[in-house]
């Protein structure tokens, strides 16, 4: 018996899938799980592929919820355009391969996350890239540093894990027309917007805040248009994109942004002045308390709140640090931050680890050092639990 194909079973289920045609509109934003989107014509290829009609190929190159999530981004920091990584780490990365290229020089402050630093190190070992650590409380070091092979210069809008707010203002000046770029990943442009204050890229680890329920792994780039397209291209050439469904968890999650950085902010400060009176801390640092280093910068840049990062010292030093995840409970020690609970980590041992012990020491991060991520759990249950971990 002869089937026509459509009546077969092996092609009705290879082609199956496809939705029934409605007019109705989704309320929520659709998943585009694919991996390439069909084309009509070679005519259609070749002005997609121009940017002449709107349209996508291969989701390495684009997807819509890239698109949304990157689009999302750009709008809440101010800029004209994004782009979607894997991670914040590849997102840095895709900076880094559309400015920098071999012989090329960065100014890079001496206190970032450690996995920045360690990309930065292997780029001069490997790459014939120079960099130069300077003082991102010092623009004058920054300034100094600046050659004619200078091509960026990189900070933390609030450091980790010491939580040090950078001066951008100052430093953009300082830097003249070298291009800055501001890992904005503690703060969010719900609290501060970099490039109104001179920056000229600005990237997350969209892992964190962004989506802000710690199942998502994600980074994401905003600057102006033409910087964007050349970051996006070697986001894809690299193989540095995303999947559609961590995007689109990322927007969900973007949808909440504002209302649990003010909760989280109001918390961080209740938090810090507590363990400023408890005994068995030597140091407490938050931008939000009136003794940390960078009160007055965060007066200025940062008027909406400092974020639900916080780190404080333990006199006993590791041992002291152990003491305090065994004895927590209900607040777990995990290597990672933003989450809608409350984490602690060990910066020595996670964030910081691939530094040496003297680089470490160099950027104020010593062995007692604990950093807080803030969820959004009660106030009073945060401090008990706390008050009951460190004896």
């Amino acid at each position: 018996m002869n089937l026509e194909p459509a009546d077969s079973d092996e092609t009705r289920c290879a082609r199956g899938g496809g939705p029934p045609d409605f007019t109705t509109r989704s309320s929520a934003p659709a998943i585009w799980q694919t991996t390439a989107f069909d084309v009509q014509s070679l005519d259609q290829l070749d002005a997609i592929a121009a940017g002449r009609e709107k349209g996508y190929l291969y989701t390495r190159d684009g997807n819509p919820n890239h698109d949304a999530f990157a689009a999302d981004v750009a709008a809440l920091e101010g800029a004209e355009a994004g782009v979607v990584c894997a991670s914040g780490m590849g997102a840095f990365t895709a900076c880094l391969l559309a400015l920098v290229g071999q012989g090329d020089h960065i100014v890079a402050s001496r206190v970032l996350y450690g996995r920045t630093v360690q990309l930065l190190n292997h780029l001069q070992a490997a790459f014939g890239v120079r960099v130069t650590f300077a003082d991102a409380a010092r623009p004058e070091e920054f300034a100094r540093a600046v050659t004619g092979a200078t091509r960026l210069a990189i900070v933390e809008s609030i450091s980790n894990p010491l939580m040090e707010v950078a001066d951008l203002p100052v430093l953009a000046a300082a830097m003249g027309a070298v291009p800055l770029v501001v890992d904005n990943t503690f703060a969010t442009p719900c609290l501060l917007k970099p490039l109104e204050h001179g920056a000229r890229l600005v990237f997350h680890s969209a892992s964190k805040y962004l989506n802000g329920h710690g199942d998502v792994m994600l980074g994401v780039a905003v600057g102006e248009s033409a910087t964007i397209r050349r970051v996006k291209g070697m986001a894809s050439l690299f193989g540095l994109n995303s999947n559609p469904f961590e995007c689109w968890l990322a927007s969900r999650g973007l949808r909440t942004l504002p209302l649990r950085m003010r909760q989280v902010s109001q918390t961080a400060l209740d938090v810090a002045r507590a363990l400023q009176r408890h005994p068995a801390v030597q140091r407490v640092y938050y931008p939000g308390l009136d003794d940390h280093s960078s009160r007055e910068i965060a007066g200025r840049l940062l008027p909406r709140g400092a974020g639900g990062m916080l780190a404080f010292e333990l006199a006993g030093g590791r041992p002291a640090v152990n003491a305090l995840f065994q004895a927590l409970g209900e607040i777990p020690f995990s290597p990672t931050l933003a989450d809608a609970r409350t984490t602690v980590s060990y910066p020595a041992g996670t964030s910081h680890k691939f530094m040496t012990a003297s680089e470490r020491q160099a950027c104020g991060i010593g062995d007692g050092l604990v950093r807080l991520s803030v969820g959004l759990e009660a106030t009073a249950d945060l401090q008990q639990e706390l008050s009951r971990g460190l004896g």
